[in-house]
C-alpha cells in the first residue's frame, strides 16, 4: 500500500471540511466549538482509499488567521496540497497567508480547487479559474490542474479524485529506511490505554514494543499499540498518519511539538544555520530580530541574526543567517521552517535549516562560511571531519546529519578519509592525523636531542603536551600511524634513534659493567660503583638505567644490582636442586654469600616463581 499526505490550504469559509468530507465522508471538525461556530480552529484528519493500493491521509487546517499558528502544525508533513479557493469571493488574505506558507515549505506538489461552484455561475467560474492561474504563476503550482466542484451536489469531485491519483504517482516516496520521527500534533488519554499522540510519520518507521525517545527532553517511552486511520497495526511507516499508544509517560509530557524518535541519537539544538527566504511582501528584517519559528508541529520564540555586513535582509530576498531559539526544537539538515513576525504575528518568511550549531563557536564571518559551503556541498560527512581535530564517531555523524549509518559508511569511502573500527567506529581527516604524526615526530626529535642518553619520551608527558583534549584512543592511534616512531611501553622513540655516548661516558659505562659482573653474588654498594664511574651523578644514575633498561643489569632491590650473568648462573644453580627444601643458612652454603645478599636475592627469586617460601624454609620449584 502506497500512503501520501493531503492537505488543504485556503481562506476561512472557503469550503476546506466540507470539501474533505465530501471526498472521505469523514466530518474533520471534531471539537465542539467547531460545530457551534462552523469554522475549524484545529487539525482535522480523514483517509480515502483512492486505489487498492493508494490510500491518502487528508489534513484540514483552519483557514481563520487567528488559527495559523495550528494550521502550520498539520501542513508540514504532506506530499501534496489542495489550494481551496472559494468560487464565491475568490483570492482572500488567507489564501495568500497559506499559499506563501506552502511555497516555503517547498512543497512540491498541489491542485488549485475552486470550491462552492454551484454558488456562481460559468462566467464567474471562469474568471476565478483565472485569477487563480494567475495568483499561482511563477510558483510550484503554475501549470497545475485547476478543477471546480460542489461539496453540496458532487460536481468535480469524481475528477479531483482521478487528478490526485494521477498526481500521486509523481510523489516521491518517503525514507522509510531513514531514522524515526514523528511530530506530535496531537495529545490526549484514552480510560484503559493511557497515553495517545497522533501524528504523520515523517521519516523512518515506528513498532509495538519498540522502545522510543520523545524528543525534547529525551524521556524513553515503549509503545503500547499503533493504529492507522483507525485499524491496529503493527508498524507506521514514513507517509502514514498514526496515533501511538505510549507506556511511561502522560499525555501531559508529550505535548504538540514533541518528537518521537530513536533512543539516544538525537539531541535537540537552539542554534541552526539557514537558509531564510523573505517574502516579497515582509518589511525588512533587522539583526536580532525576535520572530516566532515553526517547524514541524514545533513554535518557539526565536531571534533572527545576520551574519554578513549588511544591515537587513531585504524584502523578496533571500540570506544565510543564524536563527537562536529560546528553547531547543529538534531539528536536522534539511528540515524547513516558518517564520512569523512577532506582533503583528503574520508569516514573514521561511527557509531551510543546513547545519546544527550548538557545539560550533566561531565569528560570524566564519559562520556564513562554514553554512555557505554546507549547503552546496553532497558530502556532509567529509564536510565536517574536515572540520574536526580529532575526527567524529559514526553515531555523531549520524546525528549532526540525519543521515544513516549506511549513509555515513558510503560518504566515509572518500580518500581522505578513514574510518576505524576500534574502540569505536570512527571517521579521521588523513591530512589532520598526518600532521599530528608529523608533530609528534617532531616533539620526540626534540627530546633526543636534549635527552641524548634517555630512551625516548614517557607516552604519557606526549599526550598530556599534544592531546590532552582529544579522546583517549586517539594518542595511541597517531603512533600506530607514525612509523617513524617505535612505542615500547610507556615510552616512545624514534626508530632511528640510537644511543650515542660521549668518549667518558662510554668508558664509565664499561667500567661499571666490568664492576658489577666482576662481583658476581657479592655486589658493591651501587652507590660506591656510581662515585667511581669518573662521571658526575646525574650522568652516571643515566648510565645505570641504560644498563638495566638492556637487561645488561638485574635489580633485585632497592640498593642490590647484579650483573646478568651472575643472576642467569644463580638460575642456573638452583634449577639442578628442583623440588629440594632448604632454608637460608643452606642458601648461604650453596652461593657463598653472606645474609647481606642472600636474603634480598631469595626475595627476587620467590617474585620470579623460582622459589617458594613456606614458613621459614623455602621450595625449588
Amino acid at each position: 500500500m502506497r500512503h501520501i499526505v493531503i492537505g488543504t490550504a485556503g481562506h476561512i469559509d472557503h469550503g476546506k471540511t466540507a470539501l474533505v468530507r465530501a471526498l472521505t465522508g469523514i466530518d474533520t471538525d471534531r471539537l465542539e466549538e467547531e460545530k457551534r461556530r462552523g469554522i475549524s480552529i484545529d487539525l482535522g484528519f480523514a483517509h480515502l482509499d483512492l486505489k487498492p493500493d493508494l490510500r491518502a491521509a487528508f489534513v484540514d487546517v483552519p483557514g481563520h488567521e487567528r488559527f495559523v499558528r495550528n494550521m502550520l502544525a498539520g501542513v508540514s508533513g504532506i506530499d501534496m496540497v489542495l489550494l481551496v479557493i472559494g468560487a464565491d469571493e475568490s483570492i482572500k488574505p488567507q489564501t495568500r497567508e497559506h499559499f506563501d506558507i506552502a511555497r516555503l515549505l517547498g512543497i512540491r506538489h498541489g491542485i488549485v480547487v475552486l470550491t462552492k461552484a454551484d454558488l456562481v455561475d460559468q462566467d464567474i467560474l471562469e474568471l476565478v479559474e483565472l485569477e487563480a492561474s494567475e495568483f499561482v504563476s511563477g510558483s510550484f503550482l503554475e501549470g497545475a490542474p485547476v478543477v471546480a466542484v460542489s461539496a453540496v451536489t458532487g460536481e468535480g469531485l469524481g475528477k479531483l479524485k482521478a487528478l490526485i491519483i494521477e498526481m500521486a504517482a509523481r510523489v516521491d516516496a518517503r525514507g522509510v529506511q531513514s531514522h524515526l520521527r514523528l511530530p506530535v500534533d496531537r495529545a490526549f488519554a484514552m480510560r484503559g490505554f493511557g497515553a495517545v499522540v497522533t501524528g504523520t510519520v515523517a521519516s523512518g518507521s515506528i513498532s509495538v514494543e519498540q522502545e522510543v525517545a520523545a524528543q525534547p527532553g529525551g524521556l524513553k517511552l515503549r509503545v503500547r499499540g499503533i493504529q492507522v486511520h483507525g485499524r491496529a497495526e503493527k508498524r507506521a511507516t514514513a507517509g502514514q498518519r498514526a496515533a501511538v499508544n505510549l507506556t511511561g509517560a502522560e499525555c501531559e509530557h508529550l505535548p504538540r511539538g514533541t518528537v518521537l524518535t530513536v533512543p539516544d541519537l538525537f539531541e535537540p539544538v537552539a542554534r541552526i544555520g539557514c537558509r531564510l527566504d523573505l517574502l516579497a511582501s515582509a518589511k525588512p528584517l533587522k539583526h536580532r530580530s525576535p520572530v516566532h519559528f515553526h517547524s514541524g508541529t514545533s513554535e518557539v520564540e526565536a531571534e533572527v541574526r545576520l551574519l554578513d555586513d549588511s544591515e537587513t535582509v531585504r524584502p523578496g530576498s533571500s540570506a544565510h543567517v543564524l536563527i537562536v531559539l529560546k528553547e531547543p526544537v529538534l531539528l536536522l539538515p534539511g528540515d524547513r521552517f516558518i517564520i512569523r513576525m512577532f506582533s503583528p504575528v503574520i508569516t514573514i518568511g521561511g527557509g531551510q535549516v543546513i547545519d546544527l550549531l550548538d557545539n560550533v563557536l566561531l565569528r560570524r564571518a566564519a559562520l556564513l562560511d562554514r553554512i555557505s559551503a554546507l549547503e552546496k556541498t553532497t558530502d556532509r560527512v567529509g564536510f565536517l571531519v574536515r572540520r574536526t581535530e580529532w575526527g567524529a564517531s559514526i553515531r555523531e555523524l549520524m546525528a549532526s546529519t540525519g543521515l544513516t549509518e549506511a549513509e555515513v559508511n558510503r560518504q566515509a569511502k572518500d580518500p581522505e578519509l578513514l574510518l576505524i573500527e576500534e574502540p569505536q567506529r570512527r571517521v579521521l581527516y588523513r591530512p589532520s592525523l598526518g600532521a599530528h604524526a608529523t608533530k609528534v615526530n617532531e616533539l620526540v626529535a626534540a627530546f633526543h636531542k636534549a635527552h641524548p642518553l634517555q630512551p625516548g619520551i614517557s607516552k604519557e608527558e606526549l599526550r598530556s603536551r599534544e592531546f590532552a583534549e582529544a579522546p583517549a584512543f586517539y594518542f595511541d592511534l597517531v603512533l600506530k600511524h607514525s612509523p617513524g616512531l617505535v612505542a615500547e611501553g610507556e615510552t616512545v622513540r624514534l626508530a632511528s634513534h640510537k644511543l650515542h655516548f660521549k668518549q667518558d661516558e662510554a668508558a664509565a659505562l664499561s667500567k661499571m659493567e666490568a664492576l658489577f659482573e666482576q662481583a658476581g653474588l657479592a655486589v658493591p654498594a651501587t652507590a660506591d660503583v656510581l662515585a667511581g664511574s669518573g662521571v658526575e651523578p646525574a650522568r652516571a644514575r643515566t648510565l645505570l638505567q641504560i644498563l638495566l633498561r638492556e637487561g645488561r643489569l638485574t635489580r633485585v632491590s632497592q640498593d642490590l644490582v647484579f650483573h646478568r650473568t651472575a643472576v642467569e648462573k644463580l638460575k642456573t644453580l638452583m634449577a639442578a636442586r628442583r623440588g629440594q627444601r632448604f632454608a637460608v643458612p643452606e642458601f648461604k652454603d650453596w652461593t657463598g654469600i653472606s645474609r647481606k645478599y642472600a636474603i634480598p636475592l631469595l626475595e627476587f627469586l620467590d617474585r620470579e616463581r623460582i622459589t617458594r617460601r613456606e614458613g621459614d624454609a623455602r621450595v625449588v620449584l
